[in-house]
């Protein structure tokens, strides 16, 4: 099983939950899960072609999805996807 952080601004998507567990072999197919699963959060992650929305951030663990394989990092029992929103602002 893999853990996907949900940030505040995106929970009620989730069902108000602040964590999703799920099992898959890739970010991508972590994602396609969250499709099935919770739409409304993959919507807000994902844009029409699947790729994640600019204005996010994914990481595995500490990395960058950028840093990593993008969404066909493979996945291990017990990593942590993390979402986070940009902040921007002055």
């Amino acid at each position: 099983m893999v853990t996907i952080d949900v940030p505040t601004p995106l929970r009620a998507e989730a069902g108000g939950a602040a964590q999703l567990s799920l099992s898959a072999p890739t970010v991508r197919a972590a994602l396609e899960q969250l499709e099935r699963t919770h739409p409304g959060l993959y919507r807000s992650v994902c844009d029409e072609t699947g790729a994640v929305r600019r204005h996010l951030g994914v990481f595995v663990g500490t990395a960058h999805l950028r840093d990593l394989d993008g969404l066909d990092t493979p996945l291990a029992p017990g990593d942590v996807i993390t979402i986070l929103p940009a902040v921007s602002g002055g």
